[in-house]
């Protein structure tokens, strides 16, 4: 039993780190969309640049989101095992 345990904590100190460079990671996009933003309102950029990047940054960050649903499932089903 202590080695389910054990392997257990190790599984579950991988799935939060991997949650928290996820977050770290959509954080990182939301300092580039906001970064953008203001280099389109400065005219840095032009308004087919920004789109094209802001598409890129959009659906990197979508992919996230998806990823962190995923992770959010399995935390529920691990805990409804846990629970019976």
């Amino acid at each position: 039993m202590f080695f389910l345990n054990s392997l257990f904590w190790v599984f579950r100190k991988i799935h939060d780190a991997a949650q928290e460079e996820t977050a770290n990671e959509a954080k990182a996009i939301t300092v580039e969309l906001s970064d953008l933003y203001m280099m389109l309102e400065t005219g840095k950029i032009t308004e087919g640049e920004f789109s094209d990047r802001e598409k890129d940054l959009l659906d990197r960050l979508d992919e996230i989101q998806k990823r962190d649903a995923g992770l959010e499932d399995e935390d529920q089903e691990d805990e409804e095992q846990e629970d019976a």
